[in-house]
């Protein structure tokens, strides 16, 4: 098999991606350091040590208000493209799209606060 011009410069292209994809990380994983154990160990915190441990539980309240925010965040992230093409759409279609949407993320917001995961507990054990 004869490889043309094209083929030549598919394959170093390729190569070059490769490294320069690979390069970094086996270059860091070749001059990182060594060292294990003392501060090395320790998580960082402002550049201070740490007072006390590190490893602190947190309430599951703290994990539900991040995924209920990502959640309604990425909802309304859809409205923007929505009122950029608004005043070009023609008849009242796109004005039922839209208060479909927002109803139905009002009607989660109402769910949510009715099973009272909004409220937020005085002690968490």
């Amino acid at each position: 098999m004869v490889f043309t011009w094209l083929q030549l410069a598919i394959f170093i292209f390729m190569l070059s991606g490769l490294l320069f994809a690979g390069g970094p990380l086996i270059l860091s994983w070749i001059i990182a350091p060594r060292a294990k154990g003392g501060d090395m160990g320790m998580p960082y915190e402002c550049g201070m040590r740490p007072h006390g441990s590190a490893w602190t539980r947190y309430g599951i309240n703290y994990y539900v208000y991040a995924l209920l925010f990502l959640a309604f965040d990425v909802d309304v992230l859809y409205l923007f493209p929505v009122a950029v093409h608004y005043p070009h759409a023609e008849g009242i279609s796109a004005f039922v799209k839209v208060l479909i949407f927002v109803s139905v993320l009002a009607a989660a917001i109402i769910y949510f606060w009715r099973k009272g995961v909004f409220t937020w507990p005085r002690k968490i054990s």
